[in-house]
């Protein structure tokens, strides 16, 4: 692009239930726009999505498991 902005992603993996992924995507969208009824365009053009688990691909499971290890260890239990 010729005004120098470039393309990013922020990846957040989280453990969490269904419900509580979606509160929290929505809380996210709400940082990222906060007048969500602004005409457009957004200043800052972004998007969102919630993967589970299930959606993801071996290789991107793979790159939580440090998560699901921190949880195992902090809830003396274990992570699915």
């Amino acid at each position: 692009m010729s005004d120098g902005k470039t393309l990013w992603e922020i990846k957040v993996g989280i453990l969490a239930t269904e419900a509580e992924a979606k509160k929290l995507a929505d809380q996210i969208s709400h940082l990222l726009c906060p007048n969500p009824d602004h005409a457009p365009p957004c200043p800052i053009p972004w998007a969102i999505g919630v993967d589970s688990e299930e959606d993801m691909e071996p290789e991107r499971q793979q790159q939580y498991e440090d998560i699901r290890e921190q949880y195992r260890i902090e809830s003396g239990g274990s992570a699915g």
